[in-house]
Formats: C-alpha cells, sequence, structure tokens
C-alpha cells in the first residue's frame, strides 16, 4: 500500500466554477496553467503542485482521492476548504 502520493490540485469555492475548470480540463487544457489563473490555495502560483505529502496529512476527503483515485485522472471533491480538482501525479 501507498505511503506516500503526489498531486497537483486547484482549489476554488464554487461548484460551478470547479465543474466549468474540470470541463477545460476535459477538452485539453493544461491543469498548471488553470491553477495558477483560478486557484485560491497558495500553491497555484505553483501550477497547483504539492509535491509528495504522506498518507493521513491531507484532510480525509483529500486523502480518500489521492491515494485511492485513478491516477492522472481530474477528480472534483470538496472539502472544507471549498471545491478541489485533484490530480494524482503517482504514488510511493
Amino acid at each position: 500500500m501507498a505511503r506516500t502520493a503526489a498531486a497537483l490540485h486547484i482549489l476554488v469555492k464554487h461548484k460551478e466554477q470547479a465543474e466549468d475548470l474540470l470541463k477545460q480540463l476535459e477538452k485539453g487544457a493544461k491543469f498548471q496553467t488553470l491553477a495558477k489563473k483560478h486557484s485560491t490555495c497558495p500553491t497555484g502560483k505553483k501550477g497547483g503542485n504539492l509535491g509528495e505529502f504522506a498518507k493521513g496529512t491531507m484532510v480525509h476527503q483529500f486523502d480518500k482521492v489521492a491515494f485511492n483515485g485513478e491516477i492522472l485522472t481530474p477528480h472534483l471533491i470538496k472539502t472544507k476548504f471549498g471545491w478541489h480538482i485533484i490530480k494524482v501525479l503517482y504514488r510511493t
């Protein structure tokens, strides 16, 4: 079982905006470009790059996708921080 994961994410306040960004990604938009432009998280400046993190570091909903969701597929989730689009890059 993986102990660490690496992911990119975009954080926004509203579900409609998150869904719109997801559609843009499906049409071929670059994740990092959208993160820099729209993410309210400080990691947005780095293209949404969270780097590697250990299991249990992130809030439960985020952790669940990071360690169980399909790799390289954008996932939409809601946490206490807002709406996230998460793209898991790899797990170790």
